[in-house]
């Protein structure tokens, strides 16, 4: 059944609520018509006259669809097309062909998907988008910050995007709750805040994923992780070790997690549990969950923690947690320590020792009062291997430490570097060193060795020799017999 016309553009008139619109700045409202003899002769549009004479045709092209009208998919755009080329032969507006097509395409991206972002978007050079109100677009590319000529006509027309963004979840972005997270129909994921909360007008950060996920050769060629480490990982993941990839924000750690659940075997049965679902997992027998927010009675939220306990009942092999931020690092814990070995989750901290005091943290806003020693002794029988990422000074993208957690000695958690990052300097702008064996061998081979894994003796040499993975691969279908525990 096509699609509504009024729910695909979602608001996109620009005869909007008055009462949204009325509250524009002055200095936002677009002008209807363009100024005296612009588009004229073929004479190039300035950023005034291209805006109104895109608002324009846009009000024209709306009128004369069909409510009932289907805008997916190709027909869609040349049922556009055909109105765009009307409207202007109507009106008479001549324009040189770049102008023409760089109207079109706006036209498009503000009917069909996502305005004047949907460059920014296409660009796979761009790794971070960042509205920060109507009249300032920034992109990180390569690690760095830099302004765009990008802009929205209003603080309304961010709204309209924003909504557009969220309606398909089922999530809300208004005046009673302010602040939404979403995702991107390929997984990027999104932020946007609203006024009264943001005081320069809406506000949206979208995290892109590349369209094809990255694999652990895509992060050794960027240099994030050395050969013998990616093998070092892959035997880790593969001999069903509990990881915690810690990081601050925009380390990368869902691209590293990401990368790390494609070493789980494919006969394995895998959970993953999110805020905002980012995962791409290319086995076949995933179940992916999402935590859903309250509506708009405040009632009906299901939080990450409620999923990670109804998991348990779905008979996972590994349980995959996006981030746990909360009282869900308890349960993720106790699964970890009752048969579900092989499981992975990412929190934020600054290095491997924080990341044990900020689970302890939170395993105690679990409202179970539990003494530090018996958390630590959860926290210390759950967890296997820490792998810690780091955004570095020039923008790039390291794993900078991985360590075993041995046991206790006492009250304290034994932590023991297996690689650390060693800094060698700064080269025109961009950090040098390398990742490196400690040169000591990790209590968990014995783990693995159970499992059917063994990790060369070679691979803890400073001089960085790869492993064989196709190995830990054949060791481990042998030890159980084709796959499964």
């Amino acid at each position: 059944m096509p699609t509504p016309i009024f729910e695909r553009l979602n608001g996109v008139r620009v005869e909007a609520d008055p009462k949204r619109t009325s509250g524009a700045r002055p200095t936002e409202r677009a002008k209807d018509q363009p100024q005296q003899g612009s588009g004229g002769g073929g004479a190039q549009l300035n950023r005034t006259d291209f805006t109104a004479l895109k608002s324009r045709i846009q009000r024209r092209i709306i009128a004369e669809l069909a409510p009932e009208a289907d805008l997916g998919g190709v027909p869609g755009r040349r049922a556009i097309e055909e109105l765009f080329s009307d409207t202007l032969a109507e009106e008479g507006i001549p324009l040189p062909r770049m102008e023409r097509t760089r109207l079109l395409e706006a036209i498009m991206a503000e009917l069909l998907s996502f305005g004047p972002i949907e460059p920014l978007l296409r660009d796979e050079s761009i790794s971070e988008i960042m509205v920060n109100g109507p009249d300032a677009v920034w992109v990180e590319r390569g690690g760095q910050l830099e302004e765009t000529d990008v802009k929205f006509e209003n603080d309304d027309h961010v709204r309209r995007i924003i909504d557009r963004i969220v309606a398909p979840l089922g999530r809300r972005c208004d005046e009673a709750s302010p602040m939404v997270d979403a995702r991107l129909p390929d997984g990027s994921r999104v932020n946007a805040i609203i006024p009264p909360i943001s005081l320069i007008g809406p506000v949206i950060t979208i995290r892109k994923f590349s369209r094809d996920p990255l694999t652990i050769q895509n992060l050794v060629q960027f240099g994030s992780m050395t050969p013998d480490v990616a093998d070092f990982l892959g035997y880790c993941v593969q001999g069903c070790l509990n990881v915690m990839v810690s990081g601050g924000t925009g380390s990368g750690k869902t691209t590293l997690l990401n990368v790390l659940s494609s070493f789980i075997p494919a006969s394995e049965r895998i959970v993953t549990i999110e805020d905002a679902a980012e995962l791409r997992l290319r086995q076949r027998h995933v179940i992916s969950l999402e935590k859903r927010p309250a509506n708009i009675e405040g009632t009906g939220e299901i939080p990450i923690r409620q999923l990670v306990v109804n998991s348990l009942r779905m008979r996972p092999d590994r349980i995959v947690v996006g981030e746990v931020r909360g009282p869900e690092a308890l349960d993720m814990l106790q699964a970890m320590n009752t048969g579900h070995d092989g499981s992975m989750t990412t929190l934020h901290s600054n290095g491997p020792r924080d990341t044990l005091a900020r689970l302890e943290t939170m395993v105690m806003m679990s409202g179970i009062e539990l003494p530090h020693r018996a958390i630590r002794e959860q926290i210390a029988s759950a967890v296997d291997v820490i792998v810690h990422q780091e955004r570095l000074f020039d923008g790039s993208r390291k794993v900078t430490n991985i360590a075993e957690v041995q046991g206790m000695e006492g009250d304290v958690i034994i932590l023991q570097d297996i690689f650390r990052f060693e800094q060698s300097g700064l080269v025109r702008g961009k950090v040098q060193g390398t990742l490196r064996s400690t040169g000591v061998r990790p209590k968990f081979e014995l783990k693995l060795a159970r499992n059917g894994v063994k990790i060369p003796d070679n691979l803890y040499a400073s001089s960085g020799i790869t492993g064989r993975l196709s190995d830990a691969r054949s060791n481990q279908t042998a030890a159980r017999g084709g796959g499964g525990h």
